[in-house]
């Protein structure tokens, strides 16, 4: 399709702007361009059917299925939409006085303490603006509490092999050394290794729980005492919080602190960039070292706070306030039963995949799973040729979003199924279908598959190059102006 610029005729426009009813102002020649900028010029419609043509060309939770592993791609309701347009939220300003935002101070205060209840912890910040600023965040605290104790040897984090890889790169920009810990062949934590990687160095570990298989961990307790009895905390990484939330609560496993994604478990929009929220809770001896200013409840309203040992801001202002708007709104209106059916049957969603898929495809973790399973595709590509990707790709052609493809990197030929709890059996079942007719033409053609999707409006794409050579200016020519 063509891009603005392509579509632009000199002398053409949409807008009808009123005479001005103010005196006019001269800038200073200084500060007036030379030439004007390089704007596309067109009509309401041809920006009208730009927009609709790129909406026909996108693929999201209201186009069809979207099973994206770890990335929890459900349903938004439109009243969340509804509730974050508001005038009284979506038209105020952060620099506003306190007493003029008491509903919008009101809405942080309560999904904080939502936020709390759900994982067990104490005292919850929304500054964070996703979930690796989360991550980041969490360390934050944990390198401030040891750092306050003088305990300043504690250099390292442990990471899981497993892990998401948002979690090594988090615990390096907090200034750790991170130490990998293998898996065991139950895809849990290997105990033993972990005995060996804690010592008096250890600041603390990042886990998942259930992790990146989609399993959960049934040594989780052990496995927060052996940090805790090295000198270390437990952070725990929420991507997968929508498996178990009303179910288990982090605080109750051992860990000390962690990250919620807003933009996956309780539903607010995602992808494309954003907006995300990745709100941080921890217990009651690490609140004092959260980012400020955080929401309490005085004798005149809601008022902000700042508190006493805070590692400072790590966004500005509040956070993105209207995705927690739109969590609350989904919080309050499931309820606790609520919540705690969403995690059922996103997990029944996720087994009766697995169930229907395990005889036709390679499973190598768990004969049961908790939201998301993995496909490891290896045997495929060797006795066929078609790999992850070109399984991936096919799937396009039946309007099916692909599972999150080579993640995690302990599964070479890996596709991260996870349905969510908004999907329905009929498209489940066609999901199911849609990969048998995949097999049966791998097994007939496996090399026909390299050049999936047919039928999409962008065929197999040159992705290496497009990385190595973006085009992301639009050519002018010689002599076009600035």
């Amino acid at each position: 399709m063509m891009t603005l610029f392509e579509r632009s005729r000199a002398g053409r426009h949409s807008q009808l702007v009123p005479a001005t009813d103010v005196d006019a102002v001269t800038l200073p020649a200084e500060l007036v361009r030379e030439l004007p900028p390089r704007l596309p010029e067109l009509s309401e419609i041809d920006i009208a059917r730009h927009y609709a043509e790129l909406g026909k060309q996108t693929h999201g939770v209201a186009d069809g299925f979207y099973p994206l592993g770890s990335c929890t791609m459900k349903y938004n309701p439109r009243v969340n939409e509804e509730a974050a347009a508001l005038p009284g939220f979506a038209g105020i300003h952060p620099l506003q006085p306190e007493h003029t935002v008491q509903g919008a101070l009101g809405v942080m205060h309560e999904t904080a303490e939502l936020l709390d209840k759900i994982c067990g912890m104490d005292a919850t910040t929304l500054q964070p603006a996703a979930g690796a600023h989360g991550e980041l965040t969490g360390l934050l605290l944990i390198r401030a509490y040891h750092h306050e104790r003088g305990d300043t040897g504690r250099t390292k984090v442990i990471v899981p092999d497993s892990a998401h890889g948002t979690n090594p790169a988090s615990a390096a920009m907090a200034g750790f050394t991170v130490v990998s810990v293998a898996s065991n062949d139950a895809g849990g934590v290997d105990l033993d290794a972990l005995r060996a990687a804690v010592g008096p160095d250890t600041a603390g570990l990042m886990l998942t729980n259930p992790n990146t298989l989609g399993l959960f961990d049934p040594n989780i307790i052990e496995i927060c005492k052996i940090v805790h009895e090295a000198g270390g905390l437990c952070y725990y990484d929420g991507a997968n919080l929508n498996a178990i939330m009303g179910h288990a609560r982090p605080g109750d496993m051992g860990f000390d602190c962690v990250h919620v994604n807003l933009h996956k478990t309780f539903s607010t929009p995602h992808g494309g960039g954003g907006p995300g929220s990745g709100p941080v809770g921890c217990k009651d001896f690490l609140a004092k070292y959260l980012p400020g200013p955080l929401v309490r409840k005085g004798d005149d309203g809601f008022e902000l706070f700042r508190p006493e040992a805070s590692v400072g801001r790590v966004r500005s202002f509040h956070g993105n306030f209207l995705v927690c708007v739109r969590a609350l709104c989904y919080m309050v209106t499931l309820g606790a039963e609520g919540l705690r059916d969403a995690a059922t049957h996103a997990v029944l969603n996720a087994n009766y995949l697995l169930a229907r898929l395990r005889d036709s495809w390679d499973v190598p973790f768990g004969d049961s799973c908790m939201h998301e399973f993995v496909i490891d595709c290896s045997s495929l590509k060797e006795r066929t040729g078609a790999s992850a990707m070109d399984v991936a790709k096919r799937m396009l052609d039946f309007g099916i979003h692909p599972p999150t493809m080579y993640f995690p990197l302990i599964v070479h030929e890996a596709l991260m199924v996870e349905p969510t709890e908004t999907e329905g059996l009929e498209t489940l079942d066609a999901f199911v279908e849609t990969m048998a007719q995949i097999l049966a033409e791998a097994e007939e053609d496996g090399e026909r598959l390299h050049d999936a999707p047919f039928n999409c409006a962008i065929g197999r794409p040159d992705e290496v190059g497009a990385a190595r050579n973006p085009r992301l200016a639009h050519d002018f020519g010689e002599g076009a102006g600035a």
